[in-house]
C-alpha cells in the first residue's frame, strides 16, 4: 500500500505520531480535528496494514555507554540462499548491531553498530563477526560526529 492509498488525514496522523508516539488518541484526534473514534479507527488500520509497524523508544547512546558508533561493510566469501540466510540470522542475533541492511556495490551488507569503544568494537569483530564462516572482509568507518538523526519519513 503506498501512499494513495491514503488520505491527507491519514497522511497528517502518521506526520504527528511520528513526532510524538505518546500522544493519546484524545490529543491526535485534536491535532487532525476529527473525534477520538475515527482516529483510534485510522490508528487501528493504519496498525493492522503494516503502515505503522511498532511503536518505540528512542534511546540515548551515549548516556547509556554504547556511544561508540561504527559503520562495519560486510562481504561475505561466496553468496548464495543459504549463506545469506545464515548471516542474516546471526545478525539479527547480535544486540550490538541496531541496523543491517543488504547493499549493492563492493560489499554484501552495511551494519550499524553500537559500542563501549574501541576495544569493545574490536571484540565484536574478532569474537562475532570472526565467527562466521562465510565472512569474507569488513571495512569500519568510525562515527566521529553524529550530524543528523531522523526516524521519520517524509512525505
Amino acid at each position: 500500500m503506498g501512499t494513495d492509498k491514503l488520505d491527507k488525514t491519514d497522511l497528517q496522523l502518521l506526520r504527528v505520531l511520528q513526532q510524538n508516539a505518546r500522544m493519546t488518541t484524545k490529543e491526535l484526534a485534536q491535532e487532525v480535528n476529527l473525534s477520538t473514534t475515527p482516529v483510534f479507527e485510522r490508528l487501528k488500520r493504519l496498525e493492522r496494514d503494516g503502515i505503522i509497524k511498532k511503536y518505540i523508544a528512542i534511546l540515548d547512546a551515549e548516556k547509556l555507554n554504547q556511544g561508540f558508533t561504527v559503520f562495519c561493510q560486510v562481504k561475505l566469501k561466496q553468496m548464495n540462499r543459504d549463506i545469506a540466510r545464515n548471516f542474516v540470522d546471526v545478525i539479527k542475533g547480535v544486540p550490538e548491531v541496531s541496523e543491517c541492511y543488504n547493499i549493492s556495490g563492493n560489499y554484501d551488507y552495511l551494519l550499524k553498530v553500537h559500542a563501549t569503544d574501541l576495544r569493545a568494537y574490536q571484540s565484536f569483530v574478532i569474537n562475532t563477526l570472526g565467527g562466521i564462516e562465510s565472512l569474507g572482509s569488513i571495512e569500519s568507518t568510525f562515527v566521529m560526529e553524529e550530524i543528523k538523526q531522523s526516524y521519520g519519513l517524509y512525505f
